[in-house]
Formats: structure tokens, C-alpha cells, sequence
């Protein structure tokens, strides 16, 4: 297999994907930008086959399992495409720690399983699984050690995958999940009734606004992450984490109308954020 190909083609997998922020960019080192494709290759891959096409729950659960199948091979030197040859390559070049691949699977089997969240908690435990190990992953690649530095980083992808349940409220409801939690939901006496009709009424608004403003809570406690960062990777993170807020602002905006309207960030606005990032970030 030619490992040049192998990243190549991830490289082109994560351009060709719409996220709420940048995946691969100039800003990210020339030498690294091979690593973080093949990163988001495989969580990407994971995430699709728990959420994406006709397959039912059983058949997700048995692909989600293939795939850890395919990831115990991988890491004993045995791949059967090139994409697996690459990311074998990636953990033993940079040293990556292979439980944070375990946990990403292991949430998105839960997300598989498990459609409602008692409370707020619940789901920050999914989102340790689900949205903080790539995070982690991300400042290995870096050689980034600090504990305290991990912590900022997992508030950081926590509040981007956060962002991402209220951004697809409708999209989510469709596909039976609601992440909203079942706490808040009955303080304020919402039936799962409303999101079936569309409603944009005071309670659902109320609803929406905690969240969002307990998700935005997250990103300030995550800016802590930038003091241990340097250069390029400082920027990109802000860039990242400016795309979140922006994606919050626009709920705000549309007064918290989240079932009738999915806020996105075009191209423009895009870069009007990095901009704004290399005018304040210190």
C-alpha cells in the first residue's frame, strides 16, 4: 500500500465534509495535516455508521463492531485498506493513545442505543466519549502533555458537540433522538409533542436558552486551552471554537427557533471568523 495515497485520500475525505469548522487548513502544520485527516477519517467513518443511511439499529451495531474489530487488527500491524494502513502509521509515529479510538466507538454505539438524557450530566458523560478524545488526540499529535491543558481541550469539544444537538435539534427529533434533558424538560412541562409540531412556543424557547447559554459557559471555560498553545494551532483552535459561538449567536438571533431553522456557517463567514481571530487572539 503507498502511504502517500492513503493520506492523500483522507486529507480529500475531510475537505469534502461540512463541519461547523475547519478540519484541515492552512493553519495546521503541512506535516500534520496528514495525521488529522486520518484522526477525523476514522471518527467520521464511526460517526456515519451510527447515524447515517437506511441501516437499522442492529446493523449499526454490528458495523460499529466490525469496526472495532478492524481497529484490534489494525493496531497488531494488519489493515485491509489503505485508510487503516495510514491510521496504523499515524498511532505508532506520534505514540497516539488508543483508548481515546475505543471511546469514540464506545459513544457512538451509545448514540445507537440510548435516544433521551436524563440530565445535564448524562450528557456530558456521552460527550466524553463522543466529542473529548479527539480533542485529546488533537494536542498528542501536538506533543501537548499538560493535564490541565486536556481538561480546557475536553470543555472545548464538549461545547462544539453540544452546539452541534442544538443545531440539529430537528434533524435529531427526526431520527428519534432528543438530547435535550428530560429533567429540563419536565421543570418546564414540554411534551415531546411540541417538537413533533414544530412549536416555537415560550417553553421550548426557554428550553433551548439554558443549553445554549450553559454550552456557551463551556467555550469561555475552554479559551483557557489557548495560554498552552502556540502559533498556528492557537489559531486554529480559536478559529474552531469561533465557529461554535457563531453557531450559538445565530440561535440566539432567530429567537432560540431551533426546530424550524438550523443555523450553518457559510464559506464568508467562515473566514470573517478568522479574521476577527488574528485581530483578537493575544
Amino acid at each position: 500500500m503507498n502511504i502517500d495515497v492513503a493520506y492523500n485520500d483522507a486529507i480529500i475525505f475531510a475537505k469534502n465534509h461540512y463541519e461547523n469548522f475547519p478540519v484541515i487548513s492552512f493553519l495546521i502544520r503541512k506535516e500534520l495535516r496528514k495525521h488529522i485527516a486520518i484522526i477525523y477519517w476514522f471518527a467520521r467513518t464511526a460517526d456515519d455508521i451510527a447515524d447515517e443511511g437506511e441501516l437499522n439499529a442492529s446493523e449499526r451495531l454490528q458495523k460499529i463492531d466490525e469496526l472495532k474489530y478492524r481497529l484490534d487488527e489494525l493496531l497488531n500491524n494488519k489493515y485491509s485498506n489503505h485508510f487503516e494502513f495510514a491510521l496504523y502509521s499515524t498511532i505508532n509515529e506520534l505514540k497516539l493513545s488508543t483508548i481515546n479510538f475505543y471511546n469514540l466507538l464506545k459513544a457512538f454505539r451509545q448514540d445507537i442505543t440510548k435516544t433521551r438524557y436524563k440530565n445535564f450530566n448524562e450528557l456530558l458523560e456521552y460527550c466524553e466519549n463522543s466529542a473529548n478524545p479527539v480533542g485529546r488526540l488533537i494536542l498528542e499529535v501536538f506533543n501537548i502533555q499538560s493535564e490541565e491543558a486536556q481538561r480546557y481541550s475536553d470543555a472545548i469539544c464538549t461545547a462544539l458537540q453540544l452546539t452541534n444537538f442544538w443545531q440539529d435539534t430537528r434533524v435529531d427529533f427526526i431520527k428519534g433522538r432528543i438530547y435535550y434533558p428530560l429533567e429540563d424538560m419536565e421543570k418546564l412541562n414540554i411534551s415531546e409533542k411540541m417538537f413533533e409540531l414544530n412549536e416555537n412556543n415560550f417553553k421550548l424557547r426557554q428550553l433551548v436558552k439554558q443549553n445554549v447559554d450553559k454550552t456557551a459557559d463551556l467555550y469561555i471555560t475552554g479559551k483557557n486551552l489557548f495560554k498552552y498553545l502556540k502559533g498556528r494551532l492557537k489559531f486554529e483552535i480559536s478559529w474552531t471554537v469561533g465557529g461554535g459561538e457563531i453557531i450559538l449567536e445565530k440561535i440566539r438571533q432567530n429567537n432560540y427557533d431551533v426546530l424550524n431553522y438550523r443555523p450553518s456557517i457559510s464559506k464568508k463567514e467562515l473566514w470573517n471568523i478568522l479574521v476577527k481571530t488574528f485581530i483578537n487572539i493575544k
